[in-house]
């Protein structure tokens, strides 16, 4: 187990991040893994954090069980599982950056048209959740989940126009994302990164995962549908403008 002060002053607040995004702040939790690769390296940072996300899915799912989109999560899981073998074969060919900068983009473009359009004279109808754009997206997410640990975005893009109320939202990413990580433990296990330093690590920091995603089930609850919507946008603007960064930053 890593026992260095530093690592841990970085991982808690990280792991608080990560607890509010499994409550429903979608988002926050990819400001995670930057701040734990300050103290230790990004490879060793993404499987430390892996089993965390697991604990974390528990809470989530609990809390969302009887809200979430039986439809939507069966088309993006079907898509999510050839997306997460895509990137575990491509891993050593697929450029990070590439992926982060691509992704950054596409949700800010997205994220700020979206905005415009709900404010305008006539705001779009919901759109329905669709088996071509289901599998996609849940490809994407996949993809991007496994190479550079960015599903969020494109899960909010697909499902976010259908404007499902708040807690089937929340809920269905929940069960979604439970279900990927467990998905992506075989691949981390083949590429070595779930070591038994990095395991204890984990379980170290799984009472700061639970509390954090309580903590961020609460607040959101307390957030109205309306408001809720907003502030996922605006997250997305910030999430995908720090990909940007990100991305951009490591290809120069």
């Amino acid at each position: 187990m890593i026992t260095n002060p530093l690592f841990y002053a970085a991982a808690i607040p990280a792991i608080t991040l990560m607890g509010l995004a499994k409550g429903g702040f979608s988002g926050l939790g990819l400001l995670s893994l930057p701040l734990m690769a300050l103290v230790v390296s990004p490879v060793q940072a993404a499987a430390i954090t892996l089993p965390i996300l697991i604990v974390q899915d528990v809470v989530s799912v609990w809390a969302y069980r009887y809200t979430w989109d039986k439809r939507n999560v069966v088309l993006l899981v079907a898509g999510a599982i050839s997306g997460i073998l895509t990137g575990y074969l491509l891993a050593a060919q697929v450029s990070d950056a590439a992926i982060k900068l691509a992704v950054g983009v596409i949700s800010v473009a997205f994220a700020i048209r979206r905005m415009a359009l709900e404010r305008s004279a006539t705001p779009p109808e919901a759109a329905p959740a669709d088996t071509p754009r289901g599998l996609f997206w849940g490809w994407v997410t996949g993809f991007t989940s496994m190479i550079a640990h960015a599903g969020g975005p494109p899960f909010q893009i697909y499902v976010m126009p259908q404007k499902l109320p708040r807690d089937v939202f929340v809920g269905t990413g929940a069960v979604l994302f439970a279900i990927v990580n467990w998905i992506k433990v075989p691949p981390y296990v083949a590429l070595g990164q779930l070591t038994t330093e990095n395991l204890a690590t984990a379980a170290a920091l799984f009472p700061v995962a639970i509390a954090s995603t309580w903590a961020g089930v609460l607040l959101v609850r307390r957030v109205s549908g309306q408001s809720f919507y907003t502030a996922v946008y605006i997250l997305l603007v910030l999430v995908g403008a720090k990909l940007i960064y990100d991305g951009a930053s490591a290809l120069v």
